[in-house]
């Protein structure tokens, strides 16, 4: 969901180095299905692809975003998630998220922790107990250009990552023209 056409997208990581990444679309794999047709077709790559998307969910009565990557994609459990719309009722609930992203063979990780009403004190021992396999434990709170991690917030969420035994992931959050830069 962002200004980059996936093709660009997939030009700027292959240029600044990345190694895999994840289109995470919110509701939606077509990105990644684009980008994945591109990807197909460059004869000298080696970057890795993987599926992505991020899903808004209900978890400690507040909203948060959950992110599967390495998923099948055409998993007919994931259909309510990849309509372009946050889901609601019982298909809302953070657990059926996990467990959806799960059935379809993928991770489950929660975005940026330090973004919501709840803490990330709170919401990430929770995720934990929910069953999310990671955090997105690098990411660029204060959107400065170009793109690095926040310091206090990537500690916190590293530490509390650790206790939980849960996976660290990065998200760039790019909604811009460039992969470096937020917006």
């Amino acid at each position: 969901d962002g200004s980059l056409h996936p093709e660009a997208l997939m030009q700027q990581a292959i240029a600044v180095g990345l190694k895999g990444l994840a289109i995470t679309d919110h509701h939606s794999v077509d990105g990644f299905i684009c980008a994945q047709n591109w990807h197909e077709q460059q004869p000298d790559t080696s970057m890795t692809l993987w599926s992505g998307i991020e899903i808004t969910a209900s978890m400690l009565e507040c909203n948060v975003h959950i992110l599967g990557y390495g998923f099948d994609i055409h998993h007919p459990r994931l259909a309510p998630y990849t309509q372009g719309s946050s889901p609601v009722g019982q298909a809302a609930r953070a657990n059926r998220v996990i467990d959806t992203i799960h059935a379809a063979g993928g991770i489950a990780v929660l975005a940026h922790p330090h973004r919501y009403k709840q803490s990330a004190a709170a919401l990430i021992p929770e995720a934990a107990r929910q069953g999310m396999d990671g955090v997105e434990a690098y990411y660029a709170y204060d959107n400065v250009q170009p793109w690095r991690p926040s310091p206090q917030q990537t500690e916190s969420a590293a530490r509390l990552a650790l206790r939980h035994n849960l996976l660290k992931t990065c998200g760039t959050a790019s909604h811009g023209l460039s992969l470096l830069h937020r917006r």
